[in-house]
């Protein structure tokens, strides 16, 4: 397969199942220039794949598309079989069951040579030295993450004073070795990051509501906007 039909392929794999992708992202991805994939877009929806979307907006693959079944490199396989090696040791038994899963299926659905690829890639995770509360901490919150619940727990700082907290969970991010849960803090009346190993007593309420100012969006703007310190 040539470079540039293997790149329109992959164009297409990252466009399925998402629900709006800008060019910008893809050709960061794909390493190529917002113009190339402005033209490559183009091409396969002339080819009659039916991906939707415009330039200066962002593209998504429509849902009744219909795709060759997933393929996978060596290297894709590694990352998968890694990635989901991290998550069973350092997500929540829930996170870490769906990894389990998913990597089951992606292993029946390949041929024996890929399978062998997976079976003997040598990147582990030991989870001898995880905490058990940590693990259910990680699952309570993504739970929350997920059903928009409010959440309690008493806060340990980096000085060891302890405060209790009512937070509206919103994201959780892995940062390697670390998670933490974005979130609107109603102690502090603002977004706050709270390291989950320094949580205890994480326990979830009543739902939160979706209101402007308090959004996933908004926390994110938040994140990305300068210090004024």
């Amino acid at each position: 397969m040539s470079r540039r039909a293997d790149r329109l392929f992959q164009i297409a794999e990252l466009l399925r199942g998402r629900r709006l992708t800008t060019a910008q992202q893809l050709a960061e991805w794909l390493n190529v220039s917002p113009r190339t994939v402005y033209r490559d877009v183009r091409d396969l929806q002339l080819s009659g794949v039916p991906i939707e979307g415009e330039a200066g907006i962002g593209y998504r693959l429509s849902r009744t598309a219909s795709l060759p079944p997933l393929t996978f490199t060596p290297d894709e396989l590694a990352a998968l079989a890694a990635g989901a090696r991290m998550i069973e040791t350092w997500g929540g038994a829930g996170l870490a069951a769906g990894a389990r899963s998913a990597l089951a299926k992606v292993a029946s659905a390949m041929p024996a040579d890929k399978r062998a690829t997976l079976e003997r890639l040598a990147v582990f995770a030991p989870s001898y030295h995880i905490d058990r509360q940590f693990s259910q901490n990680v699952d309570a919150l993504h739970r929350a993450v997920d059903t928009r619940r409010v959440v309690s727990f008493s806060y340990r700082d980096k000085k060891g004073a302890r405060t209790e907290r009512r937070i509206w969970p919103l994201s959780l991010v892995y940062w390697g070795g670390q998670w933490t849960v974005g979130a609107w803090c109603e102690l502090r009346e603002d977004f706050r990051n709270f390291d989950i190993s320094r949580m205890v007593d994480v326990t979830p309420h009543e739902a939160f509501p979706d209101m402007t100012g308090r959004r996933l969006a908004d926390y994110l703007r938040h994140v990305e906007a300068p210090s004024s310190a």
